[in-house]
């Protein structure tokens, strides 16, 4: 019975193989058929033409895999100056009854800050 099965299991691999080498051929052939498909000459024509619909001038890339000119324009949130107004401001909403990432919403900072700012002020219990 497991012998059987076993052998089944043998032949579904190989056919399972096959497929998958004719899924690549076919891949293969229709990838290369792109460039006269849309009128291009050449390859080259064809990835000049991909580059300059995406915005991507060079092969140069940045973090991530994407274009360098697309790492430049990448927001960065400033870090937030905790003071002790800021201080005073997450106890005074905490104890009105706000939620961590609403009193976060609220001053503009992120909630692992308003975290610190009620863990070294003492309004969280320690864990067991």
């Amino acid at each position: 019975m497991v012998t059987k099965q076993i052998k089944e299991l043998e032949v579904t691999k190989a056919k399972i193989a096959s497929l998958e080498r004719a899924i690549a051929k076919r891949l293969s052939k229709e990838l290369a058929s792109l460039p006269t498909k849309y009128g291009f000459a050449s390859l080259e024509e064809f990835v000049g033409a991909l580059r300059d619909a995406t915005g991507g001038g060079s092969a140069s890339k940045g973090r991530r895999g994407r274009p360098a000119k697309a790492v430049d324009k990448v927001k960065r949130r400033k870090r937030a100056v905790i003071t002790e107004e800021t201080r005073a401001n997450v106890k005074k909403l905490v104890e009105s009854g706000k939620t961590g990432s609403q009193v976060a919403k609220i001053l503009g900072i992120s909630l692992p800050s308003v975290q610190n700012i009620k863990k070294a002020i003492g309004l969280v219990k320690a864990r067991a």
